[in-house]
């Protein structure tokens, strides 16, 4: 299969799955549970029609948005993700240049697999988030707001939706850890994609660079759900989100933020932005879509704080969906990562070059030529 014959999100996951070993891609693709939760984020799509309007001059199409402050040039953004340099080699060095390329914000993991600081040069000085994890050790929390600020970083994002590991089984089962400590089934997979071996081997060492300097994960198996179990503090509460807001004094996000209630939260103590999300399916298994949820949550605080949303997406179609209820920006995670697993930086810009096409083609047959055009006007739900 070559990257020209990849032409949607299924394509990728494909491309994906032959190149990767399966505990790489399982990682990936899998979520908690019983995966409920990830087949309904795309599910909750389906459930709602577009109604478009014709004879509108839609020659010139403008895809451009503004969130917390920063303008990109599409709506969709490339959410920040775990360990992308596991998946290729290239990792967020070829996501952050393609973001760079197409104008639109990139984020940087508190487990990514290279530093804020290099991201931030390839991206070009676009826009750029660093999505953090609130850790019991508070000096450590403190020293990476310290170090995104210096970074130039313009936005924090925290995630607060993963103060423990969701249930993982695909990753139970082949034993996936950092380093890794795979069980005799998950090295059989490993042995099936040489090729992945020979690449992860000769490429630089894999590290974590915004924590290798307070975390030691080389001593023994530290497992990803071992590392928010472990690490994360789960006493974490609005009083220390709302300090770390007065540290950081400036543009701040929550990730993670589902009902009403926390949505009207982060209002009161200053957020800039809110992402509904339920983190790709990967923590409680049974909850709401982040979709579904949206027209509410806009009902109450969007004329307060922007509100983005992320889980599910897979078509240019689902973007409008959600922008027509209210959404500032849809965040990307599978949608790029399979096309980085399938072959690097250029599957990375073949994905956001197909979704900027989808977006483009489908405002011009919804009779749209500006995003503020979207409306409720335009969807009718089952």
């Amino acid at each position: 299969m070559r990257l020209d014959d990849c032409h949607n999100f299924h394509d990728f996951r494909r491309m994906a799955q032959r190149r990767l070993p399966g505990p790489i891609f399982d990682y990936i693709d899998g979520a908690a549970e019983d995966e409920t939760t990830y087949r309904r984020n795309t599910a909750a799509f389906e459930r709602c029609d577009l109604v478009p309007n014709v004879l509108r001059g839609v020659e010139n199409v403008d895809l451009s948005v503004t969130v917390m402050g920063q303008k990109l040039a599409l709506p969709v953004y490339c959410s920040p993700t775990a360990l992308q340099r596991l998946f290729h080699h290239q990792g967020e060095r070829a996501v952050a240049a393609v973001a760079g390329k197409y104008g639109t914000l990139f984020g940087v993991s508190s487990l990514g697999t290279t530093s804020l600081e290099e991201a931030r040069r390839l991206c070009g000085g676009g826009p750029q988030c660093y999505q953090f994890y609130f850790h019991k050790d508070r000096g450590l929390n403190r020293a990476m707001l310290e170090r995104a600020q210096a970074a130039g970083v313009e936005v924090m994002m925290l995630t607060v939706d993963s103060i423990t590991g969701g249930n993982r089984e695909r990753d139970k089962r082949t034993g996936f850890s950092i380093p890794f400590r795979l069980n005799l089934g998950g090295l059989l997979q490993f042995a099936l994609k040489p090729s992945w071996g020979i690449d992860y081997l000769i490429r630089e060492s894999f590290r974590l660079p915004q924590l290798d300097e307070h975390v030691d994960m080389s001593g023994g198996a530290m497992s990803i759900g071992r590392y928010f179990t472990e690490m994360l503090d789960p006493a974490m509460d609005w009083e220390d989100v709302a300090e770390m807001v007065r540290l950081w004094n400036g543009r701040f996000c929550l990730k993670g933020v589902m009902s009403v209630d926390d949505a009207r939260r982060a209002v009161d103590i200053g957020c800039s932005g809110i992402v509904l999300s339920n983190h790709g399916g990967r923590q409680l298994d049974g909850s709401r879509s982040a979709f579904d949820q949206l027209a509410e949550v806009v009902d109450a605080v969007g004329d307060r704080i922007d509100v983005m949303i992320d889980g599910g997406v897979q078509r240019g179609t689902h973007v409008l969906k959600a922008l027509s209820l209210g959404a500032k920006a849809v965040g990307l995670g599978r949608y790029y990562l399979f096309p980085l697993a399938a072959a690097g930086q250029a599957g990375v810009e073949r994905a956001l070059e197909l979704m900027r096409i989808e977006l483009e083609r489908d405002m011009r047959l919804m009779g749209c030529t500006s995003i503020d055009q979207l409306s409720r006007g335009n969807l009718r739900f089952r």
